[in-house]
């Protein structure tokens, strides 16, 4: 299947994931939920024809946009002359150097097999954007904004949760891409304002490194998962409690306690 927009033609290519949202009801709505104006520092993320883009450009008068696929940026180039086309991998990017003392408003629609990858790359590096708007698969956005207690509530869940405030924004249906996917989507709002970030700087790398090996197995307990790597005797802590019966702050405080016991 080929897709065509103007002059450019392209074959979607699986192994970037592209999916080309069409309708301009719902990239209206994304651009609403990124509350821009004249002076934001944006960053979008695989631009591909331009769709979303021309909805910041009638916002923000100069921007910056990554695109890996090379037709699509010479298109990107050509369109937009009011965009800094970078060519390349978002994953590759230093977004310290892109925000330049001025943080990052990020919107996207991002690929569904580098979703993760690209959420990790927003949080190590999130003492550089403010918010980032992304649209991705419905399953992931649902995992994102999930509560305790709950089967989507995991990792990335209080991952993200522990450092940013993750709002499940709207569905969006999977008939408005093209190609169509085999699933919906949703837009997600993150925001990174240092108020939303529950873990110290000191903490973090100790408290990650917990959340990962506490849902290791997510049917057995925390004394079960953590006491090959823990020494959890002496700690007024319930272990006999799954990993996704913790909210965030008893992660943070359970992270405290094993970090100060060294």
């Amino acid at each position: 299947m080929k897709v065509k927009y103007k002059e450019t033609e392209v074959v979607p290519k699986k192994s970037f994931g592209q999916n080309f949202l069409t309708d301009d009801n719902i990239l209206r709505k994304i651009v609403a939920e990124a509350r821009l104006s004249p002076t934001d520092n944006v960053l979008e993320i695989g631009p591909g024809f331009g769709a979303l883009t021309k909805h910041i450009a009638a916002f923000v008068s100069r921007f910056t946009a990554v695109e890996l696929d090379k037709n699509l940026a010479q298109f990107i180039r050509t369109e937009f002359a009011n965009v800094d086309l970078i060519e390349g991998d978002v994953l590759d990017l230093s977004l310290v150097s892109l925000a330049n003392g001025k943080p990052l408003k990020v919107l996207g629609n991002i690929p569904y097999a580098i979703t993760s990858p690209i959420l990790f790359k927003l949080l190590d590096e999130r003492a550089h954007i403010s918010e980032a708007i992304l649209l991705m698969q419905e399953e992931v956005a649902r995992r994102l904004s999930a509560a305790p207690r709950t089967k989507e509530y995991g990792i990335l869940a209080v991952q993200l949760q522990a450092f940013a405030k993750v709002e499940y924004c709207f569905k969006v249906g999977k008939h408005v891409f093209k190609p169509q996917p085999t699933v919906n989507s949703a837009v997600v709002r993150l925001s990174f304002q240092p108020a939303f970030s529950h873990v110290s700087n000191i903490l973090e790398s100790s408290f990650r490194v917990l959340v990962r090996r506490a849902f290791a197995m997510r049917r057995k307990t925390l004394e079960n998962n953590l006491k090959l790597y823990y020494d959890l005797s002496g700690i007024d802590f319930n272990f006999k409690r799954r990993a996704e019966e913790l909210s965030v702050s008893e992660f943070v405080h359970l992270a405290e306690l094993l970090y100060h016991l060294r």
